[in-house]
């Protein structure tokens, strides 16, 4: 498990969000124990059918997309380095009668607790600024792997965080670097992404930036093909730039100039046999 101060610093932030989510109107936990489903549209179409398949998920957080993806036939097993979150996730598991496998790890640490390959390896939303170190977290994607199983991301965009997330106005500022520095970028602020008037202890938390060519090229370095990559105008994450408004398809859209930056993507590749 991680032990840097960046490290610590985020994994107390974790904590404290995942009994906040729990909660949270956001991610809607009586609503799944009612038998909904918390993935997306976008990555029910394009994972495709998982009945009879393994899927590891990574950085899974409380387990409500795992537990989803278990509803539609899968078995699964997910993965996060929050103990607040796994014991939740367990929690949800037994409660529901639902068949998963939970494990406490980061995902660097991940290939010494854990044995076997997927057939799926799944992760989404804001997972990879949590990461030092893309390209050892591509060769860990392929170390589970099946030959011919397939690793698909959801992920917002990396260009869309070069902007003011604080601005007043819904006019685009730059303020961030694209292009990502050796040390992390350091946040101050209170609440979560799903609750932001709820104040936590830790309040500096620590993000990495990644390219999108950098995580493309990570995936291809570690023996993985791309099937595609797409990008979108829009974002599941409400509180990513000033003034984001919710469409009819349900997603936020930019309240002005709709349509004209990128604000997620997705990469669908396979482990060549």
């Amino acid at each position: 498990m991680t032990t840097d101060r960046y490290g610590q610093a985020n994994l107390n932030l974790w904590n404290e969000w995942a009994i906040i989510h729990e909660k949270s109107a956001s991610y809607d936990v009586e609503g799944f124990k009612s038998g909904k489903l918390s993935l997306h549209q976008l990555e029910l179409e394009e994972v495709g059918d998982v009945s009879g398949k393994s899927l590891l998920h990574l950085q899974c957080h409380f387990g409500l997309d795992t537990l989803s993806w278990a509803r539609l036939g899968a078995t699964v097993t997910g993965i996060d380095f929050s103990d607040k979150a796994i014991e939740i996730a367990r929690r949800l598991s037994c409660e529901l009668d639902i068949p998963a496998t939970f494990i406490l790890s980061d995902v660097y640490g991940l290939p010494d607790v854990l044995d076997g390959q997927f057939d799926i390896v799944f992760t989404s939303y804001g997972v990879l600024c949590w990461l030092r170190d893309i390209g050892r977290w591509a060769h860990i994607v392929a170390h589970f792997l099946k030959p011919g199983g397939m690793f698909y991301i959801a992920e917002l965009h990396p260009f869309a965080y070069v902007f003011d997330d604080e601005a007043d106005t819904p006019e685009l500022k730059v303020r961030y670097p694209y292009f990502g520095q050796s040390e992390p970028l350091e946040f101050e602020g209170d609440g979560s992404y799903a609750e932001p008037e709820t104040p936590v202890s830790q309040r500096v938390h620590y993000e990495w930036d990644h390219r999108l060519g950098e995580i493309v090229t990570a995936l291809i370095d570690a023996g993985l093909r791309i099937e595609f990559l797409h990008e979108f105008p829009y974002t599941v994450d409400g509180s990513m730039l000033p003034s984001m408004q919710l469409g009819d398809d349900g997603y936020y859209h930019l309240s002005e100039g709709d349509g004209i930056i990128p604000l997620m993507y997705s990469i669908k590749a396979q482990k060549l046999a």
